[in-house]
């Protein structure tokens, strides 16, 4: 059989999601043929996703008929043809409703595939002195060998028509000895880790995604982001996704030498590292950001505004944000007054309410509270929905309000009534107090969130639900 000559580079979506066919363009002549078989920048134009490879295997059949397969390996492979021609068959291993899909087709040297983590591969050859080669996005090693699945290759239910049957092809003795579809282990999806998973988001997130084994937590003490052994002992290949919800939030105290140290450290060496991890093994990094990379001068804040910190902390997330926003696949989530499980404005409002004890409260800082749940399911449908990386404005929705504001409501619903809180300028508050400067306005605009999909729940709503659950526990 001839290869066809002069294709359009072109892909075909198959039954398998993210398994793609490439037409590939071949030019021959009386000397032979010549082809680019991977040309990063016009593939990952036409869709094939930018996935790295570092290694380069081929495989040489002297005979036709020869088999391989069906093994399901760690990593993501480009496979094409040298020379020969091949019957390939590929069915998904990986959890999830398209386990057991099936697809099959001819190749020859105009044509490759793209197979993503966990598809099992498999090929037969249809000539002598057929050569195989792929690109894979990871090195091999025996420790991988024992994450790869495998199914036999006469499997019933995938019911494979093998050009050349199968007593008559050369199989390997492992080939023969792999199961069934019914008794496969599906290769688990890659896992998020949530680090910082301790603090007020990182409890939200431990509810949302309770009971989902491919979501993993780490607390300090699991994963310290100030010892770089943590990075360093970790196989990230396992890994799809890292939630950096650990920061650096005492504001007035970072304005103290070992605060601004301890905030530099948090804030921005140990999410440097984590950049680093990122880059290094492919991952989406997922970075919490805060109001006060801006001064506040502005009525309304969105996600391209320039940066003009007015003190340590807002400088050291600032620096923070920047080090996230060359990371190739990142979300910044930019968040404002997070109101979340532990100590936070709300629940001293409420306790002092309780108490009958009247405040004083600023009454001239605008913005809206951010609850740590709405934070958290904001993070998870960015990752889900696969919206465009870059950073997007998460608070809850609302009007704006001051302080004494929400306060005012936290004493109407804890007592019924508002009398009991008293605005007060924020230099009135802070006089005499050693205090880093606070932007007067915080409110972010949620037109690009709204966009990708995501709205979330009313602060009045939010706020009523939070002190039921709060006066309930």
């Amino acid at each position: 059989m001839s290869i066809e000559f002069s294709k359009k580079l072109t892909a075909r979506e198959t039954p398998i999601p993210g398994v793609v066919l490439y037409d590939l363009p071949v030019h021959g002549d009386n000397r032979g043929w010549f082809k680019e078989n991977w040309q990063r920048e016009k593939m990952v134009a036409l869709g094939l996703p930018d996935f790295r490879p570092v290694q380069n295997n081929i495989s040489f059949n002297e005979k036709a008929g020869t088999t391989r397969g069906i093994h399901a390996e760690p990593w993501d492979k480009f496979i094409s043809v040298a020379s020969g021609r091949i019957f390939g068959a590929w069915v998904d291993l990986r959890a999830g409703p398209s386990f057991g899909a099936v697809f099959t087709a001819e190749l020859d040297a105009s044509q490759a595939i793209f197979i993503p983590r966990g598809v099992g591969n498999a090929f037969q050859t249809l000539e002598d002195n057929t050569a195989y080669t792929y690109l894979v996005n990871d090195h091999w090693s025996a420790d991988a060998q024992g994450q790869y699945t495998f199914l036999n290759l006469a499997d019933e239910t995938a019911a494979i028509g093998w050009p050349v049957p199968l007593e008559q092809a050369e199989l390997s003795d492992k080939d023969k000895a792999h199961p069934r579809l019914a008794d496969v282990v599906p290769m688990p999806p890659k896992k998020i880790l949530v680090v910082g998973a301790d603090g007020q988001l990182g409890k939200a997130l431990r509810k949302l995604y309770d009971g989902d084994s491919s979501v993993e937590f780490a607390g300090r003490a699991e994963f310290d982001l100030g010892n770089e052994d943590c990075f360093t002992t970790r196989n990230w290949r396992n890994y799809s996704t890292i939630i950096n919800a650990a920061a650096y939030t005492a504001v007035d105290t970072a304005e103290t030498p070992d605060g601004r140290a301890a905030a530099w450290a948090v804030n921005v060496t140990a999410v440097a590292r984590l950049a680093r991890t990122a880059v290094d093994h492919d991952l989406t990094l997922v970075h919490v950001s805060s109001d006060y990379v801006f001064d506040g001068t502005r009525e309304i804040l969105t996600e391209d505004e320039p940066f003009s910190p007015l003190g340590v902390y807002g400088q050291t997330k600032a620096a923070g944000d920047a080090v996230v926003s060359v990371v190739p696949s990142h979300y910044i989530v930019r968040t404002s007054w997070v109101i979340g499980e532990g100590n936070n404005f709300v629940n001293t409002m409420a306790s002092l309410a309780e108490r009958g004890i009247a405040p004083s409260v600023v009454n001239d800082q605008t913005g809206r509270l951010s609850f740590t749940e709405d934070i958290a399911a904001g993070i998870r449908h960015l990752l889900q929905s696969g919206a465009p990386y870059g950073t997007y404005n998460l608070s809850n929705e609302g009007e704006p309000q001051t302080w004494a504001d929400i306060a005012g409501d936290v004493y109407e619903l804890v007592t019924g009534s508002r009398d009991g809180v008293k605005g007060v300028s924020t230099s009135e508050y802070f006089k005499g107090k050693d205090a880093a400067p606070r932007p007067m306005n915080s409110t972010l605009v949620l037109d690009k969130l709204r966009a990708a999909g995501f709205v979330p729940a009313a602060s009045p709503g939010r706020l009523r639900d939070y002190l039921d659950n709060r006066t309930r526990s």
